[in-house]
């Protein structure tokens, strides 16, 4: 008895242990015209090696294959195919798939398929892309029908393009019934003379699967005549005898499309009051250097390009001694969203039409100079990116009418701004016992790196103690005062934009441990003293003239007649004493008559 319930628990769990396949789900298929039927599916991963069988039953032709991988797998996805010519259109396959490992086998739920319904063609390949001559805002794309398409079927066509410098694409969708070999499309609504990018797909009508998308080509509509251009000059300053240079520049307006290729300009100018005088330049380039005369002119630019020439573009130059009126009240700028705007007010309404120049500060050349036009309105915008960080720009407007230019307003900008790259040097000067002037020089232009907002100066005695002054960035030396007498004392200046601060050069001084006045006051107080003893010592001799005399010159004594020999004892000594006494007296009277 006991046997046979061991031998029933073995059987139990070797039953147990047995792990079939999981069954294979989401069966997808596509027909590959005239070349494969490939099915794919996914099932779980399998802790075994497993085997895939996949039957294949036609109703058309009544025939039925089966594929089997080739390779055990223990991934979580599968494929397998039928071949061509097992598989031909039009016709309606069923699909199952069995999984099959040591353990047994599991078969997936059956599946229906139009062959029809899940062609997938080859890509058309596209081989000429050109515009129609005479024909604006157009190019015709023609395009191999795919060899491998059902010949049968109405083929649906979506065309993308975009522009050569953009990542947007746009489609157009057509269809073609023409089983020809050369099919075409007309792409209209496009911009005049721009370059395109293009690929094209297909799929039979009743199909759901696309073709891949041809291979990019590329292709330019046709130019048109240029538009108006935008004039504008420089003037040079009048030289000795009344000539002056003006620079004439132009250039493409600002937001109007390219309509060509543009071959060359043609330059016209005269005085204003004799047109007999015109003089005619053709160039290639976009500025010009004109040797004028003082009275004003009028000049004239057109483009031109293979299709035609452009309207006209006037400006005149005003003499030399002829005075520009105010038109700009106020002007400022300011950073928003990665850009730097220019705005200015006007209090009159007739001007609309305004030039922009920049140039950086540290450049003087005429030619270097940027500008735009602005009309109907009374900002300016341009791209951070554009203008160089860290540089100084110079900004001008220009009101614009119809037969003069208005006097300018400026104003300084910088788009990014950051630490001086040095900062300031210093110098010590009119030190005292208790103030000194600390000055120091501006930062050359090319250093700043942004609008110096103030200077902090920073002080501090031998023994450490600090301090610091701010003063603002129009003051170039400052008083310090409360300083202590007698003191070493070292100072830096430091120069800040609103980025940062950079330091300057460190230098040391020293307080005095007396002021001016009070060494004078020292020289007056003993100068003083030794004239009222003068004065006393001069009146005591006018009183008593022989004492005096005596005092000063007093009587030597004869050595022949002296005693000397015959002093003994303490009488010797205080001899000695009275004789020392004596001379010392004499030296005195000297010294006070030689001072």
């Amino acid at each position: 008895m006991r046997l046979l319930a061991l031998w029933m628990l073995l059987l139990l769990c070797e039953f147990s242990l047995a792990a079939l396949p999981a069954k294979p789900e989401n069966i997808s298929c596509i027909f590959y015209y005239k070349k494969n039927l490939t099915c794919t599916w996914s099932s779980e991963k399998e802790a075994n090696y497993t085997c895939y069988r996949v039957n294949r039953t036609s109703l058309f032709g009544r025939s039925s294959d089966i594929c089997i991988t080739r390779t055990f797998t223990s991934g979580n996805h599968a494929s397998c195919s039928f071949f061509y010519p097992n598989v031909t259109s039009p016709d309606y396959n069923i699909i199952e798939v069995e999984a099959q490992n040591a353990d047994g086998t599991t078969k997936s739920d059956t599946t229906h398929w139009s062959l029809d319904n899940i062609a997938k063609t080859e890509p058309p390949v596209i081989y000429s892309v050109k515009p129609v001559l005479g024909v604006k805002q157009m190019v015709q794309v023609k395009w191999k029908r795919p060899v491998l398409a059902p010949v049968s079927s109405i083929l649906k066509y979506t065309l993308r393009f975009r522009k050569v410098n953009s990542a947007q694409w746009m489609e157009a969708n057509f269809t073609r019934n023409d089983n020809s070999e050369n099919q075409a499309y007309n792409l209209t609504g496009l911009q005049d003379f721009t370059e395109y990018v293009l690929a094209l797909r297909c799929a039979a009508e009743e199909s759901r699967f696309w073709s891949d998308w041809s291979q990019e080509e590329m292709g330019t509509t046709e130019e048109q005549a240029p538009c108006v251009l935008d004039l504008w000059r420089v003037l040079k300053p009048a030289e000795a005898d009344g000539r002056r240079q003006v620079l004439l520049l132009w250039q493409e307006a600002r937001g109007v499309p390219v309509l060509g290729k543009a071959l060359g300009y043609y330059i016209r100018y005269f005085p204003e009051n004799n047109t007999n005088l015109t003089e005619t330049v053709n160039t290639t380039h976009q500025q010009l250097e004109l040797h004028l005369g003082g009275e004003s002119y009028c000049v004239s630019a057109i483009s031109y390009n293979s299709v035609g020439e452009s309207p006209k573009a006037t400006m005149r130059i005003p003499a030399i001694d002829e005075k520009s009126i105010p038109y700009i009240k106020a002007m400022q700028t300011h950073l928003t969203q990665g850009q730097l705007v220019v705005e200015w007010q006007s209090s009159f309404p007739k001007v609309d039409t305004w030039i922009i120049e920049w140039l950086p500060d540290l450049d003087s050349e005429f030619s270097n100079i940027s500008w735009e036009s602005v009309s109907q309105a009374r900002n300016w915008t341009i791209q951070q990116d554009k203008l160089k960080p860290f540089w100084c720009y110079n900004i001008s407007v220009y009101p614009i009418l119809p037969d003069l230019v208005g006097e300018p307003c400026s104003i300084q900008a910088y788009v990014k701004e950051g630490i001086p790259s040095a900062g300031p040097v210093t110098k010590a000067e009119n030190i005292g016992v208790k103030t000194v002037t600390v000055a120091w020089k501006e930062i050359p232009k090319s250093q700043r790196n942004g609008f110096i907002s103030n200077y902090t100066i920073f002080y501090q005695t031998e023994d450490g103690e600090e301090f610091s002054k701010t003063v603002n960035s129009s003051v170039l030396q400052y008083d310090l005062g409360s300083l202590k007498r007698d003191t070493a004392y070292s100072v830096q200046v430091m120069a800040s934009t609103s980025a940062g601060g950079a330091n300057g050069t460190k230098i040391n001084f020293k307080s005095l441990s007396l002021s001016v006045a009070e060494i004078f006051l020292i020289i007056s107080l003993v100068g003083g003293s030794l004239l009222v003893l003068v004065i006393l010592m001069v009146a005591y001799s006018l009183k008593n003239p022989n004492k005096w005399k005596h005092q000063c010159w007093p009587d030597i004594p004869n050595p022949a007649e002296s005693s000397i020999a015959m002093w003994r004892g303490d009488n010797f000594k205080m001899q000695m004493f009275q004789e020392m006494m004596m001379m010392m007296n004499i030296q005195l009277c000297d010294d006070i008559v030689s001072y």
